[in-house]
């Protein structure tokens, strides 16, 4: 009578680990990314009333060909947040329509990135175009 083979010889073990662990090498390092790109967005949703609120402000004022004077607190736009403890936003400001937020350190996300967003007047189209810049932009957690 012959004897059959049961179960798993070390090596394919072996085998079946090293897999395992090269692919945890490469998903764990894509899934931090990834957590840290979705808590990014309450930083950039934050910047979303200030941008309309700057639109309007603009509108109001008939199309001119500055934005001075459409700072955080005026004009209809909302006061400034400052020093926020929770969550990834620490603070928001609007001067002269260029909207900047500051991060907390929080998931992943380091408090010097933050983020600018600036209007840029198309008189033609009677519109703003904004561009995000500053380090959110070079850590990919935006796109213009």
């Amino acid at each position: 009578m012959k004897n059959v083979q049961k179960g798993f010889t070390l090596i394919e073990l072996m085998i079946v680990i090293a897999i395992i662990g090269i692919l945890a090498a490469v998903a764990i390092p894509s899934y931090q990314n990834y957590v840290a790109k979705a808590a990014y967005t309450e930083v950039t949703n934050a910047m979303t009333p200030y941008k309309l609120a700057v639109e309007a402000a603009w509108s109001d004022a008939g199309y001119p060909t500055s934005l001075t004077g459409a700072d955080a607190g005026a004009s209809g736009i909302p006061s400034a947040i400052a020093a926020n403890p929770t969550g990834a936003l620490s603070a928001v400001t609007a001067s002269a329509g260029v909207i900047t937020a500051t991060p907390n350190a929080y998931k992943g996300i380091a408090a010097a990135t933050t983020c600018t967003l600036s209007p840029t007047i198309n008189n033609t189209a009677q519109r703003l175009d904004w561009l995000f810049s500053g380090p959110c932009l070079t850590a990919g957690y935006v796109h213009n």
